[in-house]
């Protein structure tokens, strides 16, 4: 078989039209959006209406054999906006989450509801951080107590800067059902819409991702049916079961969610930065100074040089691990946190320089590079902050039990 590093057709007609979806609905509307701090619903809407937000499509996704699909999706859609961008495939943390743990009759049953209809979409989150337990999952408070008398499980507890958190119609909790066995007691479980007792105080303010509605969630006794533990009560015994007597279990709940994630938000931060770099390129193409273009200056085309180097980079890292996680190849190197580290620093870094080209005029909201240089930063924060992936990178290379 000829080895090639080429997108296969069907790769490419999907790039194509993701990115005239971000190109000419996604990119008008982001200034609006990152403006007023709000939910895009119009452009959600829109993305429902030509299949671009629903599970069909998502499903699609993640059936490319080679894993790369979602990850040109989610480049492309990010190359419009981040915010925006958020708002749409947020609700895929969510699935990921029912898909990571959830039986086939639970899948069947909730991610449709993640995502509502045509007609009138919905959003879903997946909550895992708390306000004492964000990188440290092992520290996690919310508790989920087994009601044998209903066949109900009790959820007591917070959970901070949930993406959709409190306007979702199907919230994925992780909460501790055996506070002894530390993460190992965690499990997940679907809050079905109209849940009582789940609630939400306000909508944070954020640096970036403006349009992505983030809050803190609280759960006060919500009662969800018995059904609801992600995976079935006899696994979760027997997993439990296990734990207790010594034996290695298959993973904590948050952490499998996090894995499948990883390549699809690395590729998230790399649409950023490509968008930086265009823009960058094609402003140093037409700004005069001292007679001529600034992009025949060395200091500007060596950085333009360093970008796209960079991008490059970052998305063969990306690509990588989202092969090695589609195929079922261990990440015995930490693959998946690599290509999370790299393309988050990178978005960062050439959105920086992006600025930086563009001068006082970088600065001023006339020009979104400031927009993007403001979205990037919290790919070195969230889904695991760069400092949490090189220690989960470190771990996989030494096999010390590093902290």
């Amino acid at each position: 078989m000829e080895f090639s590093l080429d997108l296969n057709e069907e790769q490419r007609d999907l790039r194509d039209w993701v990115h005239g979806f971000a190109e000419q609905v996604v990119r008008p509307a982001a200034a609006e959006w990152d403006e007023r701090e709000e939910t895009p619903w119009p452009v959600i809407a829109e993305a429902a209406k030509i299949g671009l937000y629903d599970f069909e499509f998502l499903a699609n996704l993640w059936a490319d054999p080679s894993g790369l699909s979602m990850c040109i999706a989610s480049e492309e859609l990010f190359w419009g906006d981040a915010g925006i961008g958020l708002a749409i495939m947020g609700t895929s943390l969510a699935v990921a989450g029912i898909f990571g743990s959830g039986t086939p009759e639970q899948m069947a049953e909730w991610v449709p509801q993640c995502f509502g209809t045509k007609e009138d979409p919905k959003v879903a989150a997946f909550c895992s951080t708390e306000p004492e337990a964000g990188s440290d999952v092992g520290a996690m408070r919310t508790r989920a107590v087994y009601d044998q008398a209903t066949d109900e499980w009790v959820l007591t507890g917070q959970k901070a800067y949930a993406t959709n958190g409190g306007i979702a119609n199907v919230h994925v909790v992780t909460a501790v059902v055996d506070p002894e066995l530390g993460s190992r007691g965690q499990a997940g479980f679907i809050v079905p819409p109209g849940s009582k007792g789940l609630h939400t105080a306000r909508k944070l303010r954020k640096l970036g991702i403006r349009a992505s509605h983030t809050a803190d969630v609280f759960l006060d006794e919500v009662r969800v049916p018995g059904n609801c533990v992600l995976g079935g009560k006899d696994r979760l015994d027997e997993r439990l079961a296990r734990a207790r007597s010594g034996q290695r279990s298959s993973g904590q709940a948050s952490m499998r969610t996090f894995e499948l994630s990883r390549p699809a938000v690395g590729a998230q931060a790399l649409g950023i930065a490509r968008a930086a770099y265009e823009y960058a390129l094609e402003y140093a193409k037409t700004r005069v100074q001292f007679g001529k273009p600034i992009v025949e200056n060395q200091a500007v085309a060596f950085a333009l040089a360093d970008m796209r180097m960079e991008i490059d980079a970052a998305r063969l890292l990306v690509y990588r691990a989202a092969w090695m996680g589609r195929n079922n190849r261990p990440f015995t190197a930490g693959e998946g946190s690599m290509s999370k580290l790299k393309a988050g620093e990178v978005a960062v870094s050439v959105t920086e320089k992006a600025l930086q080209i563009l001068g006082g005029a970088g600065y001023l909201r006339e020009h979104p590079v400031e927009r993007w240089y403001r979205d990037a930063k919290i790919y070195t924060i969230f889904e695991g902050t760069s400092e949490i992936q090189r220690l989960v990178i470190a771990r996989a290379i030494t096999g010390a039990s590093l902290r």
